[in-house]
């Protein structure tokens, strides 16, 4: 499996043929404020967590495959699948007075190549419910959001020791870095030099702690 971050929280994924994109910002996001531009490449599958904010919305930015003219696009609760990957919708909220701020949020778990994948959107709740933990399950990779109106890196890291996942990548701090480096005081856990791409096998998983993954921008 292949990861590319593309900022916000909008990732690349690709197995084999098969690519999945992670909340995509919309056109209508001021991407250039952030220093970003639009993500450009086809996908099978777009899953977004909240059409609140159009910089995680915005599918109609990508492509799809073959004789699709546009991706499958996910923005539910639920059970899917795609080639073999099976993919669930949890419910969650994007705001600590559960959704009456900023709404709902969707956390994304899937199976691929036998590890198990977890994208937490724009999740902004003060604690981890038992119910939430026990929907997305055990955590090899996980994408946390570590900045944003309800979300902190002392919160993002608290949420991780309770999902203790193999990986985790930080994400939604957009260009400011003294929030990631706040984040990776705060887990204590690597230096936080940015990787340009994520190649990982389930062999490759830590078998120890959690090991932090800073993935550079694709531009």
């Amino acid at each position: 499996m292949i990861i590319t971050y593309y900022g916000v929280s909008c990732f690349k994924l690709q197995s084999g043929d098969s690519v999945l994109a992670f909340d995509p910002p919309s056109k209508e996001f001021p991407v250039k404020d952030y220093g970003l531009k639009l993500p450009r490449f086809q996908a099978d599958m777009v899953l977004i967590s909240h059409n609140q904010h159009k910089d995680h919305s915005g599918y109609e930015t990508l492509s799809g495959k073959g004789d699709r003219k546009t991706p499958f696009v996910i923005d539910g609760l639920g059970e899917y699948e795609l080639s073999g990957i099976q993919i669930e919708g949890a419910n969650s909220f994007h705001d600590e007075k559960e959704g009456e701020e900023l709404g709902g949020n969707i956390i994304y778990t899937m199976e691929i190549e036998g590890m198990s994948v977890c994208h937490f959107g724009d999740f902004g709740e003060k604690n981890l419910r038992p119910e939430t933990k026990e929907a997305i399950g055990k955590v090899d990779i996980l994408f946390m959001p570590i900045s944003g109106p309800s979300n902190n890196p002392q919160k993002a890291a608290k949420i991780v020791s309770q999902i203790d996942p193999k990986i985790v990548i930080p994400m939604h701090y957009h260009k400011d870095e003294k929030e990631l480096k706040k984040f990776l005081d705060e887990f204590g856990n690597g230096e936080g030099k940015p990787v340009e791409k994520l190649t990982i096998k389930k062999k490759d998983l830590p078998e120890k702690k959690s090991e932090v993954v800073v993935l550079s921008l694709c531009l």
